[in-house]
């Protein structure tokens, strides 16, 4: 190659996206940017590859398919490979994985992420639910000190339902009710002050002391200090469970911060997720913990490439320092 053309071809590299460059690595390794992602999968798997029907590992290797390694399980016949049980098993284009697992961790529509890579976008959506299907699940196991909890209220929707439970209306469209109704769907975030976050799709309508009796208890200390605003359900739920409880927030009486005892933080969480979900035009309530998921991912910064995610959709999680 002659010089001049070198620095062009240099100077192209500017222009590249983070993928694209890794791809450029990974052929100067000598690895093709289509393999990348299923030597990944085989890694991944590897650690604890088992039988799926009976746990087994006492194993044979029973040919390829789909660029795959099969096995066959010696105690009782079944085959697999290492897609087999988790949320991406029978998908196709392997090769446009982590090229799609950035396109989640830059928050692209499911259009923009379609048209990036050139598939369908019923083929973007569904890939979607299916790689934060186990992701999502990457929350911390408890919360410690002082833990601050409020709810999120976000219109009910039904978008992309073949028959609607109501009367259609323009997406993001204003409740018939005033105030807080069965119309809206419930929210439950807490939040400690080292920022690890746990949240739960409780309902529709207000907020109740046997959801916070479902929700809360497994995942908070109980030697913590729960800070909220003034809705009874808290009080009544820390009466019971013998939680310490700091009711801060009193909007009547103008009353927002108690020294350092506040619920400044949860509010902040609660603000950069609406914002987040605009982007996306409507979220489906039944797709509402994928989002959740998916907003915690991006805002705790724990998974911070397209490999981390692919191993974090197949059952691999990066360690927890907090828990």
């Amino acid at each position: 190659m002659l010089q001049t053309q070198w620095q062009a071809f240099i100077a192209q590299f500017v222009a590249l996206s983070r993928r694209q460059r890794l791809d450029s690595v990974e052929i100067l390794s000598g690895t093709p940017p289509e393999q990348a992602a299923v030597a990944l999968i085989e890694r991944t798997a590897q650690a604890r590859l088992c039988c799926p029907a009976c746990h087994s590992r006492h194993l044979h290797r029973h040919g390829q398919a789909n660029d795959l390694q099969r096995y066959r399980c010696v105690p009782c016949g079944k085959t697999f490979n290492a897609l087999t049980g988790t949320p991406l098993a029978h998908l196709r284009h392997k090769a446009l994985w982590l090229q799609y697992a950035d396109c989640l961790l830059s928050s692209d529509s499911v259009r923009k992420a379609a048209q990036q890579l050139g598939i369908h976008r019923n083929t973007s959506f569904r890939w979607r639910h299916r790689f934060l299907a186990l992701a999502k699940n990457d929350r911390p196991r408890c919360l410690h000190g002082i833990t601050e909890a409020d709810e999120l209220y976000l219109l009910e929707s039904e978008k992309g339902a073949r028959h609607l439970r109501r009367p259609a209306r323009r997406r993001g469209g204003s409740a018939r009710q005033r105030g807080i109704s069965s119309e809206q769907v419930c929210i439950l975030v807490a939040r400690d002050r080292t920022g690890q976050t746990v949240d739960f799709v409780t309902g529709k309508g207000q907020l109740t002391k046997q959801q916070l009796l479902y929700c809360l208890p497994p995942v908070i200390d109980r030697d913590i200090l729960l800070v909220t605003d003034g809705h009874a359900a808290y009080s009544a739920f820390a009466r019971e469970t013998g939680i310490s409880h700091q009711a801060v927030v009193n909007l009547r009486a103008g009353i927002r911060v108690r020294g350092a005892v506040h619920v400044q933080n949860v509010n902040a969480y609660h603000s950069r997720l609406r914002g987040w979900l605009r982007i996306f035009h409507g979220v489906a309530t039944r797709y509402l913990p994928n989002y959740l998921g998916w907003r915690w991912i991006l805002d705790a910064r724990r998974i911070l490439s397209a490999e981390t995610l692919l191993k974090a959709t197949l059952g691999e999680f990066p360690h927890l320092t907090v828990t």
